[in-house]
Order: C-alpha cells, then sequence, then structure tokens
C-alpha cells in the first residue's frame, strides 16, 4: 500500500471520511467502539429501513469510516471488507461472533439486537413508533477490518 497511514484524528483524511457510529451515544456505543478497537468486533448488523430513511448510502467494500466514540471524538478508521442485505431469518452464527459482544447463539444475537431495533430511541429515530422486525426484515451484514486506531 503505497498511501501512508493515517495520523491521528487530526489528519485532515480523517475529517473527509464519512461517519461510523454503532448504536446510540452512550454505554452501548461505547462497548461496541472499544470492541472495535480490541479487534473483537469486525462485523456489524443495520435495518436497511434505517439506511432508508436517513438517505444514507450502503456500505461498500474498501470504504473507508471513521469511527467516533459517545463524545463524538474519532477513534478510528474502519475498512469494509464485505457487505450483505440478507433476510433477518439469514444472519448466521459467524456474523453474530464476530460482533465481538460474546454472542454465543443466532438466537441471543436476535435477542439483542430485536430489543435495540424495537426501543423507542430506534423508532424515534426511524420516524416509526410502531416499528417491528421480523424473519423477512432487510438487514445489512457488513464486515470491516481496524485499520488505524486513531486515540
Amino acid at each position: 500500500m503505497s498511501e501512508q497511514p493515517y495520523t491521528g484524528p487530526d489528519d485532515p483524511r480523517v475529517a473527509a471520511l464519512p461517519l461510523e457510529e454503532f448504536a446510540f451515544p452512550g454505554p452501548l456505543r461505547d462497548q461496541l467502539v472499544a470492541a472495535v478497537l480490541s479487534g473483537a468486533k469486525t462485523s456489524t448488523t443495520g435495518l436497511l429501513a434505517d439506511y432508508e430513511h436517513a438517505g444514507d448510502p450502503l456500505p461498500q467494500v474498501n470504504d473507508h469510516r471513521v469511527v467516533i466514540d459517545s463524545d463524538g471524538r474519532p477513534v478510528a478508521v474502519t475498512e469494509t471488507t464485505d457487505v450483505r442485505v440478507v433476510r433477518l431469518a439469514e444472519v448466521d452464527l459467524r456474523h453474530a461472533l464476530d460482533e465481538g459482544e460474546g454472542y454465543t447463539s443466532v438466537a441471543e444475537w436476535r435477542a439483542t439486537h430485536e430489543g435495540f431495533w424495537h426501543s423507542a430511541e430506534m423508532r424515534a429515530a426511524l420516524g416509526d413508533p410502531d416499528f417491528t422486525v421480523d424473519d423477512t426484515t432487510p438487514v445489512v451484514m457488513e464486515r470491516f477490518r481496524l485499520i488505524a486506531d486513531l486515540r
């Protein structure tokens, strides 16, 4: 790779990157960011409806994103290595394990994610107070690698 590595949070190339925001600011985001920084978290799952509602493009392979913490500080840069849109029922154990949150089964992963997706905060973000998921709900499964720790 001929490009120089990112030099830190003030690197102008970092400021130009799209943001990667895990969950909402608070303890869950802090936990997820710590898992990214430790290398334990190499996958994530989002709702296709969330991307569509926000008007955000889906991640693409080789995309770089800046991970921010709960205070909005850039702490890492990731590179997307794979993206798939699947039905919720198709999420597999490997993906669940690679989320780095200690899941031991897809059922455990799904229960936690459904709790988050059905939360008042997520429903407000989607603009739908009755939003719910089922086996057919499209989700975006993303794999990534940590390419720069900006701390």
